[in-house]
């Protein structure tokens, strides 16, 4: 017991010496540092800039880092337990090949050495040798072309020892001024198409949900023919949408079909071939002074009515043709799954609406097994509704330049 009590004294002992010199703070020996032009071919001496290479030699190895900042093009260097106390950075051999060099302690337990450089400089190598009474600490610097200068992102947080700043996601395009009415098909005692306990109303009203959101944080102004399970007529949306002063009617929604007949996403238009037809059944079904914005029908004939709309379609006609087509190819990028043929004509009423721009947005048919996977899975949402959202945004885009073009 004696004998290793003894033992664990002499250990203490002998250890002591070292750590009281771990104690004392490394010092930086100026007759061994030096900022001197590295070895380098005859073009780099004759027209410059020159290679550069940095020596530290210190009384014993530290931990150290060296990076790259900008604006302007700077070398620092850090070394920890390092003490610069009294020692000026204009009696470092070389320092006049740079423009100014600045060296302290930055934090408790370190100290950093700043060379501001000629111009941009890539760091070639850069190591700290032990062998012998010193330790030496060498950097090479390259010059390079500013394009290929790659300093820190962030000089300030770099300087300051601080993370790199977190890498946003842009702020997705706004589209102020639109207004967009949003129909979720079905409702109330409606369920619309149904597979096992899913009902096409509910899964299209969650979506449309999401994408209001979506879209409102665009700076779109959404009205909804419903936000609840509640049954709206068919008459009643492009009512809705018109009072609102929408700029786009979008109806949204997941049929059902005989298994392995459909499946997909589809945007529907508005059938010209049928237009005839929805005329008349638009004259009978509203009242007058709700078939065109701005106008006031009444007294007139169904033949005046109905050559009014088809004025009218002749302008909403092609941007609805449009946006179906922007709202393809961005679901196509996105990876959504589409229908064969995924622009289509159609009748449908919610289509009809003769002065305002509208499509039928089937999301898929819940009748076949992956749509409604799809329609359930909140990732995949999320994706349609980044989708719609864009197409939604670069649509406005579009109007606004066409606007500019059209004789008031």
């Amino acid at each position: 017991m004696r004998l290793r009590a003894l033992l664990l004294l002499l250990v203490l002992l002998l250890a002591a010496p070292f750590q009281a010199a771990q104690a004392e703070p490394a010092r930086l020996a100026l007759g061994g540092s030096a900022l001197t032009p590295a070895p380098a071919g005859w073009w780099q001496r004759v027209f410059g800039p020159e290679a550069l290479q940095l020596q530290l030699a210190l009384d014993r190895p530290v931990p150290w880092r060296a990076f790259l900042v900008g604006d302007p093009a700077r070398l620092v260097v850090d070394l920890q337990g390092v003490d610069l106390t009294g020692q000026d950075p204009a009696q470092l051999f070389g320092h006049d090949m740079a423009p100014a060099i600045r060296w302290g302690s930055f934090r408790r337990g370190w100290s950093r050495l700043v060379i501001e450089l000629p111009g941009p400089y890539r760091v070639a190598r850069a190591g700290l040798r032990t062998q012998g009474p010193e330790a030496r600490l060498r950097v090479a610097l390259e010059p390079v072309a500013p394009d290929d200068f790659s300093p820190r992102p962030s000089a300030a947080a770099a300087l300051r020892n601080l993370p790199e700043p977190a890498q946003m996601p842009e702020a997705p395009p706004r589209a102020p001024g639109l207004t967009v009415t949003l129909d979720p098909g079905h409702g109330g005692f409606d369920p619309g198409a149904q597979a096992g306990t899913d009902t096409e109303a509910a899964l299209v009203l969650t979506f449309a949900l999401e994408l209001r959101r979506a879209l409102e944080a665009r700076g779109v102004t959404v009205a909804m023919t419903r936000d609840s399970d509640v049954y709206v007529r068919l008459e009643d949306r492009m009512t809705a949408a018109r009072a609102s002063g929408s700029h786009l009617l979008m109806s949204l929604h997941a049929d059902a079909l005989p298994q392995g007949q459909a499946a997909g996403a589809t945007v529907y238009v508005w059938n010209p071939a049928s237009d005839d037809r929805a005329a008349a059944q638009l004259a009978l079904r509203h009242q007058r002074d709700d078939l065109l914005a701005g106008m006031n029908l009444r007294g007139q004939d169904d033949a005046l009515a109905m050559a009014l709309m088809d004025f009218a379609r002749m302008d909403t006609q092609p941007r609805s043709e449009a946006f179906a087509r922007l709202l393809t190819s961005r679901m196509a990028l996105r990876g959504i799954g589409l229908h064969g043929r995924p622009v289509q004509g159609a009748a449908f009423s919610v289509l009809k609406s003769p002065d305002i721009p509208s499509v039928l947005l089937e999301l898929g048919f819940i009748s076949d097994q992956t749509d409604l996977a799809n329609l359930t899975d909140p990732e995949w949402r999320a994706r349609m509704v980044e989708a719609v959202a864009e197409a939604t945004t670069g649509w406005w885009r579009d109007e606004q330049a066409r606007a500019g073009l059209l004789r008031h």
